[in-house]
C-alpha cells in the first residue's frame, strides 16, 4: 500500500517518527507521500525524504489556509523545491471557503499561480476543496489537458461533484472520513462509482483517525498504519477485496507521481 498523504511535518509525530513509520512498515505500506502545506512545511517534508530509509516523497505547495502569509517569491521558493526528485507534486493546494482562515482573495490568488506552476512543471497538482467546488473547478478547467494528473485530496464531495472530477479525469483521494459513521455517511453511499483505476487511500495523518478502529486507540492521532482501517471500509462499501483495493491504488499512486527511489541530484 502506498499512503498518498501523511503530514509527517506535524509536531504530533516530533517525538516518535521512527517508531510511526516502522509500524507503517509492519502493516505493508512502503511508501508514503509527506504533505507540503506551506513553504516552510514543504522544506520540512523534503528534508525527512533525504533524512529516511524508508520511501518518502513529498509535495511542495500552499494550503489554502496559509496564503494570507506567502512571501512575494513564493512561486520561486517552491520551483526550488520541485526541482528535488522527492518531490513529486504542487499543492497542497486550493480553495476553502468554509474556514477562510485567509482571504477568499489570497486564496484565489495564490492557488491560481500555483495551478500555472504545475502546468509550467508539468508535475500533478494535489488539490484541497471545502465549499468552494464550483470556482474551484472552474479555475482548474483549462488546465485538464496542460496537468499530467490532478488528485483529489480527501474527496468529501457529493455524486454530483465525484462524477464531476472523474469526468475531468481527477484522481480521488479517499480518507478515514469515509469511516465516520456521521460525517461520512454520504461518502460511503457514492464511492461504489470510483473506479478501481482513479482511487487513492490517503491517512491525512494525524488528522482524520478512522472511527471503525477496534479496540479504539488511546490517541486521536492518526497514523499510516491506520490505513487498512479505510481500505476495510472502502471494500465494505464498493463490492471490491480489500487485495483489489489496495493493489489498484498502489499502482495508480505509483504512475501518477512516479514513486521511485533516488538520490538527490
Amino acid at each position: 500500500m502506498i499512503d498518498i498523504g501523511v503530514n509527517l511535518t506535524n509536531s504530533r509525530f516530533a517525538q516518535d517518527l521512527e517508531q510511526v513509520l516502522a509500524r507503517a512498515h509492519q502493516v505493508g505500506i512502503n511508501k508514503i507521500l509527506v504533505t507540503g502545506t506551506s513553504i516552510a512545511s514543504s522544506q520540512q517534508a523534503l528534508s525527512l525524504c533525504q533524512q529516511n530509509t524508508f520511501p518518502l516523497f513529498a509535495t511542495a505547495g500552499i494550503h489554502p489556509h496559509d496564503a494570507d502569509h506567502v512571501s512575494d517569491n513564493f512561486i520561486e521558493d517552491l520551483t526550488l523545491l520541485a526541482h528535488s526528485p522527492y518531490v513529486k507534486a504542487i499543492g497542497e493546494c486550493g480553495l476553502d471557503f468554509n474556514r477562510n482562515f485567509s482571504s477568499p482573495e489570497n486564496q484565489l490568488n495564490v492557488f491560481k499561480a500555483q495551478i500555472l506552476l504545475a502546468a509550467n512543471l508539468n508535475m500533478p497538482l494535489f488539490l484541497h476543496q471545502r465549499e468552494a467546488f464550483n470556482l474551484w473547478f472552474t479555475l482548474l478547467e483549462p488546465y485538464f489537458d496542460q496537468i499530467p494528473a490532478m488528485i483529489s485530496h480527501c474527496f468529501t464531495g457529493d455524486k454530483k461533484q465525484l462524477l464531476q472530477c472523474l469526468d475531468a479525469g481527477m484522481y480521488i483521494g479517499i480518507t478515514g472520513w469515509l469511516c465516520d459513521e456521521r460525517r461520512g455517511k454520504g461518502l460511503q453511499e457514492i464511492v461504489k462509482y470510483i473506479p478501481l483505476d482513479r482511487l487513492l487511500i490517503e491517512t491525512d495523518a494525524p488528522y482524520l483517525l478512522p472511527r471503525n478502529i477496534r479496540p479504539k486507540p488511546k490517541s486521536s492521532r492518526n497514523e499510516p498504519c491506520y490505513l487498512p482501517y479505510i481500505v476495510k471500509v472502502l471494500a465494505e462499501k464498493t463490492g471490491y477485496s480489500e487485495q483489489e483495493i489496495s493493489q489498484y491504488s498502489e499502482q495508480n499512486a505509483q504512475r501518477v507521481f512516479q514513486l521511485t527511489v533516488t538520490k538527490e541530484r
